[in-house]
């Protein structure tokens, strides 16, 4: 995956993509002879490149028309990128996913006010996890490539518009193209190592339905010196907390996605970098000069960093909000679990241990966000956070552990978590306070005011 932002990548060719029927055209490959026979019928361009294999599939991608990625593209290019190592799930991979859930679930409703948020369960291959989640990347990614290709639209020079011509007029398409490709490739780098549908802090399967991916399941088990079932089960335990919270706090998936577009509206792009950029490659350099009929030339001026957004004040406090909210999702579904298969499950240490370095080195919710905004996820942030919910449920209970998350303004902030114990200890002078408050209050009507002495003295005296 590209370490920049939505780094550009080309169109994939494998011919295996193509649209049945059109790859095989015997001893004329490129369609040369729809070519000439259709100009000497008569038939329009149009019609005739239409006819050709190579440009008929070119004409399909540009003729995307259904928002600022293009998701066909990407659809295609993530499966035809995990077809070599696909595995369907089977039968008994299914009912023990089923089995795995319902257990973590109830172990679970001894640790946490929330209730379950599962309602179905699944266990998708590769190929289903990537087809059932597009429609929430599609709520996530879509805002921030179309801001992207919006600006990259607005800051091309206006010679380099004349030179590239029609390219120019379809710069949106050709953005929905390169986004849909980018997309394909991280979509299906994922797919080959989540374990589950909310990996990447997200919720990305369908409301109610917790997922366990098999075929990942049992990639990540190999080497842990545990038996499949009880990986399995730890697992199990990660996905449905993680339901309970995102189903059972209303806001929360709304804030994370807000805090992906508060990123997204504050892309701009430099426009004195593009000329200079486009400059240079029109005079000789990047490889080779700048030809809008070569594919390969455009995509090496992408590729050069001169389209890299600028990143503002406004956008670096959207990521901090964001790295926040991932740190306490993940650090709340680490305390839970820890409090639910600690006396229960025999290898959790050596489990948790596992995911901890597996985040560490880089995990699926440190891929995804990297590629989309630039955001690397630092594990102290996530150990901190972890902190802050252990010692809430070890010293105010459960019950107001949870209890934090029925308003955004109750969470620990990004400096809260510089001091985690910190924050925790005022959480108890907080709750004294409120009931000394309250004691007050239920007081208050039975003692006199001042005034009422006042008149109860002057009315003793007169009698």
């Amino acid at each position: 995956m590209s370490d920049l932002p939505f780094g550009f990548g080309p169109p994939d060719r494998d011919p295996e993509r193509r649209e049945p029927g059109r790859g095989d055209q015997g001893g004329d490959p490129f369609g040369l002879g729809a070519l000439f026979g259709g100009m000497a019928g008569g038939g329009s361009p149009e019609d005739v490149l239409g006819k050709m294999p190579l440009f008929a599939e070119l004409q399909k991608l540009m003729n995307w028309s259904g928002g600022p990625v293009n998701w066909d593209l990407a659809r295609q290019g993530a499966i035809s990128q995990l077809a070599a190592g696909h595995q369907p799930s089977s039968e008994q991979e299914r009912a023990a996913t089923a089995e795995s859930l319902r257990l973590a679930d109830l172990w679970l409703d001894q640790v946490t006010e929330l209730p379950s948020g599962i309602e179905r369960t699944a266990a998708w291959s590769r190929v289903e996890w990537v087809e059932q989640t597009q429609p929430a990347w599609a709520a996530l990614i879509d805002p921030l490539a179309e801001r992207v290709v919006a600006a990259m639209t607005s800051a091309l020079p206006e010679e380099a518009a004349m030179s590239f011509g029609p390219i120019a007029g379809i710069m949106g398409r050709m953005g929905g193209m390169m986004f849909g490709a980018q997309v394909g490739q991280a979509l299906g780098s994922l797919a080959g190592e989540v374990l589950t549908s909310t990996d990447v802090g997200l919720p990305l399967a369908p409301a109610g339905t917790g997922v366990l991916v098999p075929q990942n399941l049992a990639s990540f088990a190999e080497g842990l010196d545990r038996p499949a079932d009880e990986v399995r089960l730890f697992v199990a335990l990660r996905e449905a907390a993680s339901q309970r919270l995102f189903a059972h706090v209303p806001w929360l998936r709304q804030q994370l996605q807000d805090a992906v577009h508060a990123y997204a509206r504050g892309i701009t792009i430099d426009r004195e970098a593009i000329e200079r950029g486009i400059t240079e490659a029109m005079a000789g350099g990047m490889g080779g000069g700048l030809d809008p009929s070569d594919p390969e030339s455009i995509q090496r001026l992408l590729g050069s960093g001169v389209l890299e957004p600028e990143e503002t004040p406004e956008q670096q406090m959207a990521l901090r909000r964001l790295e926040t909210l991932l740190a306490l999702v993940e650090g709340w579904v680490d305390a839970v679990v820890a409090a639910a298969a600690a006396d229960r499950l025999p290898g959790h240490a050596a489990l948790a241990e596992t995911m901890r370095r597996r985040r560490a080195s880089g995990g699926p919710a440190e891929q995804t966000f990297a590629t989309l905004v630039g955001l690397q996820l630092r594990p102290r942030r996530l150990r901190d956070a972890a902190t802050v919910w252990g010692a809430m449920g070890q010293q105010h209970g459960s019950a107001e552990r949870d209890r934090l998350w029925s308003h955004p303004d109750l969470l620990p902030t990004s400096e809260d978590l510089d001091e985690p114990l910190d924050f925790v200890a005022r959480q108890g002078l907080d709750d004294e306070l409120a009931a000394l408050t309250a004691d007050d209050a239920e007081r208050a009507p039975d003692r006199p005011s001042d005034d009422e002495d006042e008149d109860r003295r002057e009315l003793g005296g007169e009698g």
